[in-house]
C-alpha cells in the first residue's frame, strides 16, 4: 500500500509539472501521514511545511507541528493566521478569550456545541447564533487554504490534502477549505487505516496518541463533534461499503451514522448552475 501511494503521489508531480508538494501541517496524525509519503516519494528537499496557528489553537499545536517537520526533515514556515481573522471580523462573533483559561474556553466550548448537533452543521440549519459559530470556524480552513496556494505557487509547488475517507463520507471538512487541493493521497483510506499506516511509517507516538482534531474550536475533537468514535464509525462504514450485515451493531449507532451519511450529501453542494 505504501508504495503504491508514494508512486501515486510522484507520478501526479511529475505529469502536472510540479517541482514539489506542499502540506499544511497541523500536529495531527493525517497531514504527518501525508507528509511522510510525499518526503519518500519526492524527497524532503522537495516538501515544504506550513504551520498556521490562530488564537484558538491548542497550545500543543504548534509544537507538535514543528515536531512533525523535524521528523520529516523538511522546511516550514509558521504563518499565524490570527491577524488577518482579527482583521475580518471574526473574533468579534465570540467572545474574547485573552484572559480566558485554556480549560474555561474548552468547557464552555463543549458545552455551547452540545446544545446543537454535527447534523445541524452539516445542513447548515440552526438558530442565529449557530450559524454564526459555522462562519465563526470554518473561515479559517479558507483562510489556511488560500495561503498554502499563496506560498506553493510562487514555487510552482502542488498543495498537498490530508482528508481521509471517513472524513469524506461523513462531511468532515470545510467546503471550499480542506477538500480544496492538488493531490489527495488518502482519501481512499479510512481514518483506523490511517492510523495503522501512520505505525508502519513510524510516525512519532506523540501525534499517534493524540486524540484527532480539527482545532478550530478550544476542546472539539473529531469523535465530540460526530458523537462517535472513530472504531465504531469506521467499522459501521465499512460493513455498509461492503453490504455486509448490521445487525449485531448498537441500533442506535447505526442509525447515527446513517443520518450522517445522509446530511453529509449537504456538503458536496458546490456551483448549482443551470444547463
Amino acid at each position: 500500500m505504501i508504495k503504491k501511494i508514494e508512486s501515486f503521489i510522484k507520478e501526479n508531480i511529475e505529469k502536472y509539472g510540479y517541482n514539489g508538494a506542499m502540506i499544511g501541517i497541523s500536529g495531527g496524525i493525517d497531514s504527518a501521514v501525508v507528509g511522510k509519503l510525499c518526503v519518500d516519494s519526492l524527497g524532503k528537499g522537495n516538501v515544504n511545511g506550513l504551520i498556521l496557528p490562530e488564537r484558538d489553537s491548542s497550545p500543543e499545536t504548534m509544537e507538535d507541528a514543528k515536531l512533525v517537520c523535524d521528523f520529516l526533515g523538511i522546511e516550514y514556515k509558521i504563518v499565524k493566521i490570527s491577524p488577518i481573522l482579527r482583521k475580518i471580523g471574526v473574533y468579534n462573533l465570540e467572545p474574547p478569550t485573552f484572559f480566558i483559561p485554556r480549560k474555561i474556553q474548552e468547557s464552555y466550548a463543549k458545552k455551547e456545541f452540545k446544545k446543537r448537533s454535527y447534523i445541524n452543521d452539516l445542513k447548515n440549519r440552526g438558530d442565529k447564533d449557530f450559524l454564526k459559530g459555522l462562519a465563526y470556524y470554518r473561515i479559517k480552513h479558507r483562510i489556511r487554504m488560500v495561503l498554502l496556494y499563496f506560498y506553493a505557487e510562487q514555487i510552482n509547488y502542488a498543495v498537498i490534502g490530508t482528508t481521509n475517507k471517513t472524513e469524506l463520507k461523513t462531511g468532515f471538512y470545510v467546503k471550499y477549505g480542506d477538500d480544496s487541493v492538488d493531490i489527495e493521497p488518502i482519501m481512499h483510506l479510512y481514518k483506523t487505516q490511517v492510523f495503522e499506516l501512520a505505525r508502519n511509517l513510524n510516525i512519532p507516538e506523540k501525534i499517534i496518541n493524540k486524540s484527532p482534531s480539527p482545532d478550530l474550536i478550544p476542546g472539539i475533537t473529531d469523535e465530540y463533534a460526530m458523537g462517535i468514535s472513530y472504531n465504531d464509525l469506521d467499522r459501521i462504514l465499512i460493513k455498509m461499503e461492503n453490504n455486509e450485515d448490521l445487525s449485531d451493531e448498537d441500533k442506535n449507532m447505526v442509525e447515527k451514522v446513517k443520518n450522517i451519511l445522509e446530511a453529509a450529501k449537504f456538503r458536496e453542494i458546490k456551483n448549482i448552475h443551470m444547463e
